[in-house]
């Protein structure tokens, strides 16, 4: 169970009801926690998907890498490139 205070927080300011409001922020929290390494694999895989080439894929990755809550290390391309390929 997440933190009270901020299950009365999210339903006091959405629609929610106590039970989703904690499933919401269990999702987001598990969504953060998720190891840099992983995120950059399954983002890899998202985005090469939809036809985007690795120049664009890993300039894409590094910038929302810098974006995310819980700010992930500052990685090269080179090092984004091993966590992909190994």
């Amino acid at each position: 169970m997440p933190d009270p205070a901020l299950v009365s927080h999210v339903v006091a300011t959405t629609s929610l009801t106590p039970g989703e409001a904690a499933r919401v922020i269990d999702d987001v929290i598990a969504f953060h926690a998720q190891p840099v390494e992983d995120y950059v694999r399954s983002r890899h895989a998202h985005l090469k998907t939809y036809g985007a080439k690795n120049p664009e894929i890993f300039a894409r990755i590094a910038e929302e890498l810098e974006q995310r809550v819980v700010a992930a290390p500052g990685l090269t391309e080179r090092q984004l490139r091993r966590i992909v390929y190994g």
